[in-house]
């Protein structure tokens, strides 16, 4: 059966996974390596792993494979992840793919330098509700692919 991880530190929509796990009767494991709010359903596993650099990503990497579904932000998780053969869906919606994990990478890589040479400033845009919206008719569709494919 699928499961769903989340690296979840800086996940926005952490009460929009859980529903639709617990909607579908899947396993969702909640992974951080700070403080966050327990959940008494036993499909909610919430997973406190060290602080150590990587820590959660780590955890999720051992443990995702062919027919889960990762839930990041973290282009650099998303990458190791999709080589695992897991789906992977970034917090606004957009899948992660094969086709499209290398120019991610590359252009993570060409913001970092921008920002060390002081070229660009500050995150990115601000998290709507039309993301929210969008990531949830994405895990929906990949909650379905996993169930045709068990």
């Amino acid at each position: 059966m699928s499961e769903i991880f989340v690296d979840a530190d800086a996940c926005p929509v952490k009460a929009e996974i859980i529903r639709v796990a617990e909607r579908h009767g899947i396993v969702a494991h909640i992974v951080s390596n700070s403080g966050f709010r327990t959940n008494a359903n036993p499909l909610i596993r919430n997973v406190l792993v060290s602080d150590k650099f990587d820590a959660a990503d780590d955890w999720i990497v051992a443990r995702a494979g062919p027919g889960d579904i990762v839930i990041t932000a973290d282009i650099q998780l998303a990458d190791r992840c999709l080589k695992a053969g897991a789906e992977v869906i970034g917090n606004t919606g957009k899948p992660f793919t094969e086709n499209s994990i290398g120019t991610a990478l590359a252009m993570r890589e060409l913001s970092s330098q921008l920002r060390d040479m002081g070229e660009i400033r500050g995150g990115g845009p601000i998290f709507s509700q039309a993301d929210r919206s969008r990531f949830l008719n994405a895990l929906e569709a990949a909650v379905q692919r996993a169930k045709r494919r068990n």
